[in-house]
């Protein structure tokens, strides 16, 4: 059974950057849709980025376009979430998803597998 396993959240000042990391186990990504969402304190789960099984299609939260990239290296079965110019409000607890099919969209019944999350500060 796919596993997955969110690393490379932390403290960092607005405009800083940090790089997350969903690695996966127990079976291949390449088959794969997988997004990104992101839980505040009081807030709903929000999606952030997904991505298609061979990285050819992408999609962006309105709040995070232009600021975050999403990459997935296959061979070494990780999907990266690349987080620029960080602001207060990006602060959350990220999780990445994994679902059989890209839709292209961030509903969470799309996604069967999620990891556990990494926190993420953004403060001065």
């Amino acid at each position: 059974q796919l596993q997955l396993v969110e690393s490379g959240g932390g403290l960092v000042q607005p405009g800083g950057s940090l790089r997350l990391s969903c690695a996966a186990s127990g079976a291949t990504l390449d088959y794969y849709a997988i997004g990104w969402f992101r839980q505040a304190p009081g807030k709903e789960r929000e999606g952030v980025s997904c991505i298609s099984g061979r990285g050819r299609s992408t999609k962006y939260a309105d709040s995070v376009k232009g600021r975050f990239t999403i990459s997935r290296d296959n061979a070494k079965n990780t999907v990266y979430l690349q987080m620029n110019s960080l602001k207060s409000e990006d602060t959350a607890v990220y999780y990445c998803a994994a679902g059989s099919v890209y839709y292209g969209d961030f509903k969470p019944a799309r996604y069967d597998y999620w990891g556990q999350g990494t926190q993420v500060t953004v403060s001065s």
